[in-house]
């Protein structure tokens, strides 16, 4: 599956960011996706996952409370809602896709990958 992530910016701590992930090339709905991210220096980290219909998600601990993933299986798209962004949270953001209809947080289990938005949350 192609996929192609975008709504990364510049905000302010404090700010939120509503990033969208367009998947093309296999049928959406039978895939488990997920956002990762990676800051200069750092491992790629896991931030979100949902399974194919919503039915379950998981977080990073850092993500609870502030993010939201959710995904429209009609637009082929999912999508992660930032709010209260800290500086930390400043990293180039990948949505991922994996068949089958468990979550995964392993990078490794994920078989396709966007090209990344970048966040920048200044303090």
């Amino acid at each position: 599956v192609q996929l192609q992530a975008s709504g990364g910016g510049s905000v302010q701590a404090g700010g939120s960011l509503r990033l969208s992930c367009a998947a093309s090339g296999r049928t959406f709905s039978s895939l488990s996706m997920a956002w990762f991210r990676q800051a200069p220096g750092k491992e790629r980290e896991f931030v979100a996952a949902i399974t194919w219909n919503g039915g379950s998600i998981y977080y990073a601990k850092f993500a609870k409370g502030r993010f939201t993933i959710s995904r429209d299986n009609a637009k082929n798209r999912v999508y992660l809602q930032m709010n209260n962004l800290k500086p930390e949270d400043t990293a180039i953001y990948y949505c991922a896709a994996r068949s089958g209809s468990f979550n995964s947080i392993r990078k490794d289990d994920y078989e396709d990958w966007g090209q990344g938005t970048l966040v920048t949350v200044s303090s």
